[in-house]
């Protein structure tokens, strides 16, 4: 497989890239659609001799995460939208105490148990905390299956490199699509972890806690959390771009939804209309700089996801006023057509509509 393409699902190709990067335990539970992940785990990493194991419910599978990273060792979990709510006060728990792990949540439409179609309504969740408390998670979002392959390995490093939660963000459509993918040959950042709880061998003994009943110290934790955080804005930024350097309407959109956007964007582009697309494959640190320096040759700016409209709060944030943002939104897991958004294109161009 290392080097040459082969045709896998999306949910598949994240395990095996999980595996790749050094992953050495996973916890999970199964729900659609995500449940193909589970199950190519429960079968690949018995064979590599790590440990696989479908928790009694969501909430176990995340403190299990707890448990398994506090000992230092590169672990995972995965659910989709209901079940990634039922583990969020172990994911401030696990942030709180700073403890690397990789998340993964493939959303589905809701709210409530919803359906199990493709949806982006995680966004908030995701990116803003979700659990108590003020923390972070880092999150990307692939829109391929390579890129599902690429950032899963690098969810890892980035986790062990800042002692935080990573989360992959995909949805239905690439959780369950199948397209080509190349794996190659990865080599895990080996971060030394002073930290971990691996037995005293004769050092002071590590405590992992995210408890502080002094109001003080538990202030100056979250200092600290917080300028981790910044740090990782300053440097961890990313982002890809198409045409947006003259682009008169600018679209913004992440994951499934900007291959949708991009062709829209070339049927713009073919009828004589300068649209581009910036696409943040961050949601946290988001690119907010690049869009409002790609925002400033621009007349208008649309965003579009499979939601009623929460991205779009940060990219208003982004260009701060200066020039107008519209969003375009789908949701229950219906998917725009580029046609759709292409309409939603000349509308914000001011260009007639045919019917």
């Amino acid at each position: 497989m290392l080097g040459e393409k082969v045709l896998m699902k999306g949910n598949e190709a994240i395990g095996e890239a999980a595996i790749r990067a050094g992953c050495q335990l996973y916890f999970a539970y199964p729900i659609t659609p995500q449940s193909e992940l589970p199950q190519y785990l429960a079968r690949r990493m018995p064979e590599e001799g790590r440990v696989f194991l479908q928790a009694e419910s969501e909430i176990a599978a995340i403190n299990m995460v707890y448990g398994a990273a506090g000992t230092g060792a590169r672990v995972m979990t995965s659910s989709s939208s209901p079940g990634i709510s039922l583990k969020q006060e172990g994911i401030s728990y696990i942030a709180g105490a700073e403890l690397p792990c990789v998340i993964v949540n493939i959303v589905r439409g809701g709210p409530g148990l919803g359906g199990i179609q493709p949806a982006q309504s995680d966004y908030f969740q995701a990116t803003k905390g979700g659990g108590h408390g003020d923390y972070r998670l880092i999150v990307l979002a692939p829109a391929s299956v390579q890129e599902m392959v690429d950032l899963t390995i690098l969810a890892f490093d980035l986790a062990d490199k800042y002692r935080n939660p990573v989360m992959i963000l995909g949805d239905g459509v690439l959780g369950q699509m199948m397209e080509p993918v190349e794996f190659k040959a990865v080599e895990p950042a080996n971060i030394p972890k002073p930290w971990a709880t691996t037995g005293r061998k004769g050092r002071e003994k590590n405590i992992v806690n995210s408890l502080y009943l002094d109001p003080s110290r538990l202030e100056e934790h979250n200092r600290h959390l917080q300028e981790k955080y910044k740090q990782i804005a300053e440097n961890e930024v990313r982002y890809d771009s198409y045409r947006s350097e003259d682009a008169e309407v600018l679209v913004v959109a992440y994951g499934i939804t900007a291959r949708i956007a991009r062709t829209a964007v070339e049927m713009a582009r073919a009828d004589g209309l300068a649209a581009g697309l910036l696409r943040p494959i961050t949601l946290f640190p988001f690119p907010a700089d690049a869009i409002a320096q790609a925002a400033e040759g621009a007349e208008a700016l649309l965003t579009v996801e499979l939601s009623a409209g929460q991205m779009v709060e940060d990219v208003r944030l982004a260009v701060n006023g200066k020039k107008p943002v519209y969003f375009y939104g789908r949701t229950g897991g219906m998917m725009p057509t580029p046609e759709e958004v292409y309409r939603e294109i000349l509308k914000v161009a001011g260009k007639e509509v045919a019917e």
